[in-house]
């Protein structure tokens, strides 16, 4: 049963958790939900036969991909928001279609009491003898696992834990021979010599029993050269190619200093001897001040196409004022050139193009929107079940998100749960894609007191506006809440005439300009101008996600 599925479904269950003795709301009717995208960068023309970075846009991080036949598969981290690792398909590289998660169950895994920058991360896709294998650490939250399908879009399996694994970003190899390799970043042997110090550690997997075998070895130690106390080696491949083996991993943390970096043995237990022209991709030799920088480049995959040609899946963040950004690390494409027996992906000094040469098979009278590009998304709630761009905030354990009891409307029932919760908040959130966008929703205004209604801009649960509607002592209150770490703060607020029973509300954004609108039926008015938005970029809120915009209900019991 899919994860839309469960949640469309009756209210029996949420009914019960509720007691007998407490109130039980009426449900808030959202008639739709837009988003408009309008980024500078995003308004270059392009070219025959090229196409748009990043291919996904938005927080979209630890991309992942394999070829099965003319068909390409990618999966994301998706860290604590449920539907868990999102899977695409494509036939090109570059237009991809959401087809399921690989999380996509209740029952599967829980994120209560997980900060958004937990759970999933850096999952790795693989394919053999028509299986598809999903590898990958679940944070706080069990360790690795492997999940397994024969069908991409699902039903993968229920996580086949690997309690002897330690560490996180595993990835799987399989050699000529059928032996299948389980590789992925642990600490080092003894004790580590300095903050950061990691190493890259290999061992045979016996996949049917879900076990490791044999030996377990070191093949990278701290990074390309431990003598310059390179940190954070991470996010291991394993490739073959004439004969050599190549070992890639990303080098220098996830934020400006990232890097991608390869190396080379003979034998897959290595010794691995470093490629002279490392880092093969990153940015941080650019200017700091220059314009429209894109950062954080790395954590990369490598597939080959049909054709020969090779490509690059890698993740880096569009930035503005310098070190923020707010769409999260995304997932762009770029080709591989490969010289002297090396695969290289981006020359030094070079800025990650925002419109790149695409592969000779881009099927070019496809869009890319709306996973890139400028576009307008509407979700006017008239089918039943979610679109697959909705994320919940951790695993919902009730049906407070209702698309059939009122055809046509997403019914929320709220809970009494706000957005600071460690828990899961009636809150639907869609991903910002963009450095300049609009997100509005109109809703019927809650008739009864106790309920508050509205919609927010979250980063996690201690990053967040919310613009709600609330009646209060008889008077019908909008009200915009900040919370930026421990501080909450009520940064404006409004009375609206007794009388109105629909209302839109409007979040713009532009780098780190967020205003907030509404329209009670006079058209439509500010309640606040140019607010914070740094309080919603990755670099001021901590962690691995980017911003996420929807609507939301809650009870306010004694607030």
């Amino acid at each position: 049963m899919t994860a839309t599925r469960w949640l469309s479904g009756c209210l029996v269950g949420l009914l019960a958790l509720l007691g007998p003795c407490a109130h039980a709301y009426e449900p808030v009717l959202f008639d739709d939900f837009e988003y408009v995208g309008h980024d500078k960068a995003f308004e270059q023309p392009l070219t025959p036969g090229s196409f748009r970075n990043p291919v996904l846009a938005g927080f979209y991080p630890d991309p992942s991909v394999v070829r099965v036949g003319e068909h390409y598969y990618l999966v994301n981290s998706s860290f604590a928001y449920f539907p868990g690792i999102p899977v695409f398909e494509s036939r090109d590289l570059v237009h991809w279609t959401p087809i399921g998660h690989v999380i996509d169950r209740p029952s599967e895994l829980s994120f209560d009491g997980l900060g958004m920058s937990r759970g999933v991360f850096a999952p790795a896709i693989s394919y053999h003898d028509g299986t598809f294998y999903v590898v990958n650490t679940a944070v706080d939250n069990g360790g690795n696992f492997i999940a397994t399908a024969r069908n991409p879009a699902g039903p993968w399996s229920d996580p086949i834990w690997l309690r002897d694994v330690q560490g996180i970003d595993p990835s799987l190899f399989f050699d000529d021979d059928g032996k299948a390799y389980l590789l992925n970043n642990d600490a080092p042997e003894g004790k580590p010599l300095y903050e950061g110090h990691r190493a890259i550690w290999l061992q045979q997997i016996d996949l049917k029993q879900g076990k490791p075998i044999g030996s377990r070895k070191v093949v990278l130690n701290g990074g390309t050269d431990l003598a310059k106390k390179p940190i954070w080696i991470e996010g291991p491949h394993l490739y073959k190619r004439d004969g050599w083996y190549y070992l890639m991993c990303a080098e220098g943390g996830t934020g400006p200093q990232h890097s991608e970096v390869v190396l080379r043995s003979r034998s897959v237990w290595g010794p691995f001897v470093s490629y002279e022209g490392n880092p093969i991709l990153t940015q941080r030799d650019l200017a700091a001040d220059r314009a429209d920088p894109i950062v954080n480049a790395g954590h990369a995959d490598l597939v080959e196409a049909a054709d020969g040609s090779w490509w690059a899946i890698f993740l880096a963040s569009r930035a503005y004022g310098g070190t923020h950004y707010n769409t999260g690390r995304e997932t762009f494409l770029l080709p591989v050139t490969w010289k002297d027996g090396w695969p290289t992906i981006l020359p030094h000094g070079q800025v990650i193009p925002t419109v790149a040469k695409g592969p000779a098979f881009l099927q070019r009278d496809l869009p890319q929107e709306p996973l890139s590009g400028n576009f307008h998304w509407r979700d006017a709630f008239d089918k039943t079940t979610l679109d697959p761009a909705w994320l919940y905030v951790r695993v919902p354990k009730q049906d407070w998100a209702d698309l059939r009891s009122h055809p046509g409307k997403l019914a929320i029932h709220p809970l009494a749960a706000d957005l600071d919760t460690l828990g899961n908040p009636s809150f639907l959130a869609r991903r910002q894609q963009h450095l300049a966008f609009e997100a509005s929703t109109s809703l019927v205004v809650p008739a009864e007191a106790g309920v508050e209604a509205g919609i927010a801009a979250f980063q996690n649960e201690h990053y967040w506006y919310a613009m709600g509607v609330q009646r209060s002592g008889g008077q019908l209150v909008l009200s915009l809440r900040r919370h930026r770490g421990e501080d909450s703060t009520l940064v404006a607020k409004t009375v609206l005439p007794a009388a109105t029973t629909q209302l839109k509300l409007q979040i713009a954004g532009d780098g780190g300009n967020y205003s907030f609108a509404y329209d009670g039926g006079a058209g439509w008015q500010w309640l606040g101008r140019d607010e914070d938005g740094t309080v919603l970029s990755t670099d001021v809120a901590g962690g691995f996600i980017g911003a996420v915009v929807g609507p939301y209900a809650r009870q306010l019991g004694n607030d």
